[in-house]
């Protein structure tokens, strides 16, 4: 399997810049390794079967059924009928999936080491939303990370944190926000992921998000997701407890518009059904304020 093919192809908007550079460095680190097993030529074809992975998705339907998604239908604009399937920027795709990884390394190590579940996370969404090939190139993809993010500090400490924060600068003038809030969402659940969220992440996460051009209040929402608890709930949806039934109405349907999975649907079916999951998360913790307000 050619493990870097889809890092060898476009990048979008993403090709020059500090994101691109880290790109090439591990796209030729995993060359050097791989090169001879995955049938690849000199010129950076493969000689057989072409993976299934990054590169690739399998389209589902672009049609969007208001009723099974979770939210209010009709509250924000968006037409949900007759949606044709969406067409995907290939180049921004994997901008946006390299920069996942890339943010993750960061994140994951923020604490000082790699936990086995905040792996498990990243290899379970990999293998949830992009199919099992994509586990094994990710997992490459992620160690050739390590192993860069090691060799940067050895030669001078503080390099990689500064590499990850021009990164996210480059992030904040290409990307849309709410792709911007969906690399987000995935970095917070990943600091969850072995059940407690360690205040060296915290910190790696406030520093991603304020360089990406998001706010505190967002991260916390993010942070939030998933949560039974009703603090929890009232910062999903980015207000304070003291906020009036007007001001959390109000502010669902901010959050709805925001974090419509329609804003990211250029990036494909499987990163749309992820900001689904996303957005049914985000009606759960208006459930709760509504159950504790009566509304």
């Amino acid at each position: 399997m050619a493990k870097a093919k889809w890092i060898g192809g476009f990048l979008g908007l993403l090709s020059g810049g500090p994101i691109g550079a880290l790109a090439g460095f591990i796209l030729g680190a995993l060359f050097d390794t791989v090169a001879d097993d995955n049938g690849l030529q000199g010129d950076g074809t493969t000689t057989g079967e072409q993976p299934y992975g990054f590169n690739g998705y399998k389209a589902g339907s672009g049609g969007y059924n208001a009723g099974g998604n979770g939210y209010d239908a009709g509250s924000d604009g968006y037409d949900r009928t007759g949606r044709s399937e969406a067409r995907v920027n290939q180049g921004t795709r994997n901008g946006f999936l390299f920069s996942l990884l890339t943010l993750a390394s960061y994140i994951i190590r923020a604490d000082g080491k790699v936990m086995h579940s905040e792996m498990e996370a990243v290899r379970q969404f990999l293998r949830m939303n992009f199919g099992e090939r994509a586990v094994e190139e990710g997992n490459q993809i992620m160690l050739k990370l390590f192993e860069r993010q090691k060799q940067m500090e050895a030669q001078q400490p503080g390099s990689y944190q500064a590499t990850i924060l021009e990164c996210c600068q480059q992030l904040s003038s290409v990307l849309p926000a709410a792709q911007r809030l969906q690399l987000l969402s995935f970095l917070a659940t990943l600091a969850k992921a072995d059940g407690h969220v360690a205040a060296e992440e915290i910190a790696a996460l406030r520093e991603v998000t304020r360089y990406m051009g998001l706010s505190e209040a967002e991260l916390n929402s993010m942070l939030g997701l998933g949560s039974t608890s009703l603090k929890d709930a009232y910062a999903v949806l980015e207000i304070d407890e003291s906020a009036t039934d007007d001001e959390v109405r109000a502010a669902y349907k901010r959050l709805v518009v925001k974090h419509h999975p329609d804003r990211v649907a250029s990036l494909g079916e499987d990163i749309r059904q992820a900001a689904e999951k996303k957005m049914r998360e985000i009606n759960e913790a208006r459930d709760l304020i509504y159950k504790a307000r009566g509304l």
